[in-house]
């Protein structure tokens, strides 16, 4: 298993493979539905976005709002397809690394490998398990979202596996192959 630090650098993405093992720590950010559309919105409106995505990773989730002595509630991944319409635009404006689950559509993927980022998954159903690796949480940017707001967190070896690589590697494709070949 390899540990990558957030923000992420190009180089050390594009040493990873589809089906890796990670620990991610650092600084990320979380986006779904609502807060995509209102970046998008922003673009098209001429508008400063309010978090610079250059080298960022952005987590598809929604957090629960944390109970006394949390950081955060429960933080599980969202569908990524939810936000399969706004994707390339940001990859293109230097986003580099997304964490969902589910499987992607073919223009992310093309985007993916355009701009050598990676899609990373997470564990559907453990968002309790995963709120214990946010260290701080805080809302940067949309706070009349609520829970879909942008938040600005603070991880520690959250663990995530490698879903598409930077040369487009899917691992909801090779999976199935390598499964139906045992």
């Amino acid at each position: 298993m390899k540990t990558i630090q957030a923000p992420v650098i190009q180089e050390e993405i594009q040493t990873l493979h589809a089906g890796d093992v990670i620990y991610l720590s650092g600084t990320i950010f979380t986006g779904r539905d609502a807060a995509h559309k209102r970046l998008l919105q922003f673009l098209k409106e001429g508008l400063p976005l309010p978090i610079n995505l250059t080298n960022q990773v952005i987590y598809y989730v929604g957090p629960c709002p944390a109970k006394e002595g949390q950081v955060i509630g429960s933080c599980g991944p969202t569908t990524s397809g939810r936000v399969d319409v706004y994707t390339p635009t940001l990859l293109d404006l230097g986003l580099k690394a997304m964490i969902g689950k589910g499987q992607r559509c073919a223009e992310v993927i093309t985007a993916i490998v355009r701009n050598k980022a990676i899609y990373l998954a997470a564990t559907g159903g453990a968002g309790a398990l995963i709120a214990q690796c946010v260290t701080k949480a805080e809302v940067v940017a949309f706070a009349d979202l609520g829970t879909e707001a942008i938040h600005k967190l603070e991880i520690k070896n959250m663990p995530l596996i490698v879903a598409i690589d930077s040369k487009g590697n899917n691992l909801y494709a090779i999976g199935p192959q390598q499964y139906r070949q045992r």
